[in-house]
């Protein structure tokens, strides 16, 4: 189980195929997405990885905060994330990870923040079918209706499906194929749509119900500080 990466969403586009097809694709850029730390079962009971990426000022950050970096020798990050990985896919601390840690054509899962929509009715919120146009109906027409309180039980559960906040929702969408990659500007193209606004952080990792392509590096693409190239991979698929 490799690691994932942490995105921002940029926006929506299209690529065009040689067929001349055209292909909804979101655009996801890395920004600077480094290891910050190693979760190990000897010390935290679990094997991960903790990642940063975007920049982030000193400021109003907290002293211990300000440690954690100096420690891994990186700059201040805006989000950190942890994915869990294998025993033998971890990645060096400080290590940057490339756009081409994943590979065209192989199916990722996004997660995301759902962007908010406010107070929303139930037929906005729920799907519900609302009251009739006619016969009787005045002013109700978008209500939910009865909710439950009539002889037995007589009262309304919990988690009815009501009227209420919307929005702003941990969402993840599976198995979204990667359509492009542009390794120098960072830049990862997913067919589809993805959860969030607009300069949103997005969790990028591979896809659970699909299999690994055997060109995928293990444990990923990434780049060591001081070193012009990537690292290669440390084992063969």
């Amino acid at each position: 189980m490799r690691s994932g990466v942490i995105a921002q969403k940029v926006g929506m586009t299209r690529v065009f195929t040689e067929a001349g097809e055209h292909i909804p694709v979101t655009v996801l850029k890395l920004g600077n997405c480094q290891v910050l730390g190693h979760r190990t079962e000897e010390k935290n009971g679990y094997v991960a990885l903790q990642l940063g990426s975007g920049s982030r000022k000193t400021v109003y950050m907290p002293k211990a905060e300000r440690g954690q970096f100096a420690v891994a020798k990186v700059e201040p990050k805006r989000q950190v994330e942890e994915f869990r990985v294998s025993a033998d896919q971890m990645i060096p601390v400080g290590a940057e990870i490339l756009a081409d840690h994943f590979v065209v054509g192989q199916f990722v899962d996004v997660t995301g923040t759902s962007v908010g929509k406010g107070f929303a009715g139930g037929m906005k919120r729920w799907n519900f079918g609302g009251l009739r146009a006619t016969h009787g109906v005045s002013v109700s027409h978008r209500s939910i209706g009865s909710t439950g309180g009539r002889q037995d039980p007589g009262k309304t559960w919990k988690n009815k499906k009501m009227a209420g906040h919307m929005g702003v929702d941990r969402i993840t969408t599976l198995n979204l194929r990667v359509v492009q990659l542009d390794v120098e500007r960072g830049l990862i193209l997913v067919e589809g749509a993805v959860p969030g606004s607009k300069g949103g952080w997005i969790r990028v990792r591979d896809a659970v119900k699909k299999p690994l392509p055997k060109e995928a590096p293990k444990p990923g693409k990434f780049k060591v500080a001081g070193e012009a190239d990537a690292a290669p991979a440390a084992q063969e698929a």
